[in-house]
């Protein structure tokens, strides 16, 4: 069983290992797709259940709800993801700064709001608070698929911003997938300035270094190209060898120059658009967010005030066993 970081499965030499794992996943970020990638590789088949809300191990007096799991030996624990939660992306939309982009120093005044955002009477929680993120080599060699291009393989390229990655992005890539027999599909994604200069307000929400492993979590994506130009050109088509470029229905802004972004690989015969057949886009989502905002910060504080009173009464029984 495994929650947040935590798995267990049945033993046996030859008996398929199952794992199961719980969570709110809330707005799926690469922490979630971090926790499930762990358990995967603790088994061979993995179960996913997904909760209503407050996903805590711990009832109000300090009970272990996975006592029975551990008891039987069947319970394991993964490396929580420093540096993201959903707490702090929900912050950052209502906030409207954009300290957290790439390149761009620190706001005090924004660490003091998200310090704050949800934050209950009594203080932080470490599993609802906010953290700083870390980009590492490491980081990404465990998202990366590892794959290279293969003979026979059809060589698709996309781009964009690939913001707080979800289920319409999911859905497009999918579609994408199905284009070949042997798809290996790179996706493009723009350095966050250039995103904020075709999408505006204080957008991206997740920066280069977080789009990059949430996308790479995709298992339709072989490779990423961080900070991709916002021109396909040329070079790029060529240094790929890529053999078609696919776009979604969304509108394509145009170059600072007022170019087409996708004037070459038109020109080649290589450009398609695809359907993804879903309506979700970053932005709705955001609106979702700042038009539930007050019911997001009482979530939070209530969310953190019941995990502070496990802590607490997690402090008392270790007391008690001394």
């Amino acid at each position: 069983m495994l929650r947040n970081g935590a798995a267990a499965g049945g033993a046996g030499a030859h008996r398929p290992v199952r794992v199961w794992c719980d969570g709110c996943y809330d707005m799926v970020h690469y922490g979630h797709s971090n926790q499930l990638r762990q358990a995967r590789a603790m088994g061979d088949y993995l179960i996913v259940g997904v909760h209503t809300d407050d996903d805590i191990t711990l009832t109000i007096d300090g009970k272990d709800t996975y006592e029975e799991v551990k008891t039987a030996g069947r319970y394991r624990e993964c490396k929580r993801t420093q540096g993201v939660s959903t707490t702090d992306l929900v912050g950052r939309m209502l906030l409207m700064t954009k300290a957290h982009h790439s390149n761009i120093d620190e706001d005090l005044d924004y660490r003091k709001h998200t310090d704050n955002f949800g934050k209950g009477p009594k203080g932080h929680s470490p599993w609802t608070g906010v953290s700083q993120f870390l980009q590492t080599s490491q980081k990404i060699i465990q998202f990366a698929s590892g794959k290279e291009p293969q003979p026979g393989d059809t060589i698709i390229y996309v781009a964009g911003a690939f913001d707080l990655f979800h289920i319409g992005h999911v859905d497009f890539l999918e579609k994408v997938h199905q284009l070949a027999e042997k798809p290996y599909i790179i996706a493009g994604l723009h350095f966050d300035q250039e995103v904020n200069r075709y999408k505006g307000k204080n957008y991206p929400i997740m920066n280069i270094h977080e789009r990059t492993l949430s996308v790479l979590a995709c298992r339709y994506v072989s490779e990423v190209v961080i900070g991709a130009p916002y021109a396909v050109t040329a070079d790029l088509l060529d240094h790929f060898k890529v053999t078609l470029v696919c776009h979604g229905m969304t509108e394509v802004v145009p170059d600072k120059d007022g170019s087409d972004p996708y004037e070459e690989p038109k020109r080649r015969g290589i450009f398609q658009l695809v359907d993804s057949g879903s309506n979700l886009t970053t932005d709705l989502i955001v609106q979702r967010i700042i038009k539930n905002r007050l019911e997001f910060e009482a979530r939070n504080q209530k969310k953190e005030a019941k995990e502070l009173a496990v802590l607490e009464a997690m402090k008392r029984l270790e007391e008690e066993k001394h």
